[in-house]
């Protein structure tokens, strides 16, 4: 599942083809994604002009004028490429595919289209495990999708004190309370792993027994392992694209995450890199550099 550096590359990808401009064009081909669709979606989509485009955690937001703003979620593999925009970015958005394919349930088109200056942004998501929906602005906070997340980790809000307080008396594995959305946002499973590795900290440890100084050193290494993924385009393992639809190029920087058996990057490390498997989920880590 895309993390935060992939919706947050996705976010700045689109911009240059949403921000400020009006939706011109708007088609939803199935009623349903992991839910069911909001009602009239083209229609309430179809002459908004996009006057912000951000990220909450996992989710793409986008302010339109009439006062929504519209949600989406990319889920297990769902991608957002850009049509139509040879002229902004010569050479890279080249893909034929105009939206109107099996697997493609949603397009959009902005300021006039493909053809008249304008872009066609395509929701793709062969598993249709992504989400879609609308809702008041003013009351953005209070979505079922977002009500009660955790801090923006590259936010003034986040911080080892904050990590401390939420951390504390816990018992289970720091690696489980860091997925936890509640405590922090756009964190997964890629991210805590390698976040864990650079504060040598064993994704095994109780999360309410990690000491002040080690969690300033786990608030800082989720800090920056989260700004080089972005800096990267991401990751791309399966179905990741950017919206130009290049690859993220961060897997190849992994220092713990899909590499069972390889030897520790760290220089004079002599262990190898193990894979646990923690509430289902593979957790890497290197046992002798984290404890």
């Amino acid at each position: 599942m895309p993390e935060l550096p992939e919706v947050e590359t996705v976010c700045r990808g689109l911009e240059p083809a949403m921000a400020g401009h009006v939706i011109t064009w708007a088609e939803a081909r199935r009623p349903d994604l992991r839910w069911p669709l909001p009602e009239r979606l083209a229609e309430r989509l179809t002459g908004q002009r996009v006057q912000a485009l951000g990220r909450r955690s996992k989710y793409i937001l986008v302010g339109l004028s009439g006062g929504e703003t519209f949600i989406l979620h990319l889920g297990m593999s769902g991608r957002i490429l850009i049509h139509g925009a040879e002229s902004l970015r010569p050479g890279v958005f080249h893909h034929p595919a105009p939206g109107g394919e099996k697997h493609d349930p949603l397009a959009w088109e902005t300021a006039g289209g493909p053809g008249a200056g304008g872009w066609r942004i395509v929701f793709n998501d062969a598993r249709r495990f992504g989400a879609a929906d609308l809702w008041p602005t003013d009351r953005l906070e209070a979505h079922p999708w977002l009500a009660g997340l955790g801090p923006e980790p590259l936010g003034n809000g986040f911080s080892a004190a904050h990590l401390a307080a939420r951390l504390a008396g816990r018992r289970s594995p720091v690696k489980a309370a860091l997925l936890d959305q509640r405590i922090v946002a756009g964190l997964g499973n890629i991210y805590v792993c390698e976040a864990l590795f650079r504060a040598g900290i064993s994704p095994r440890r109780a999360a309410g027994r990690i000491g002040a100084a080690r969690l300033e050193r786990l608030a800082a290494a989720i800090r920056d392992v989260l700004q080089d993924a972005i800096a990267a385009g991401g990751s791309s393992l399966r179905d990741y694209r950017q919206a130009s639809g290049e690859l993220g190029y961060f897997q190849h920087a992994f220092a713990v995450y899909g590499r069972e058996g390889a030897a520790c990057r760290t220089p004079e490390c002599k262990g190898k890199i193990r894979r646990i498997v923690q509430s289902g989920r593979s957790s890497f880590h290197c046992p002798l550099c984290q404890r």
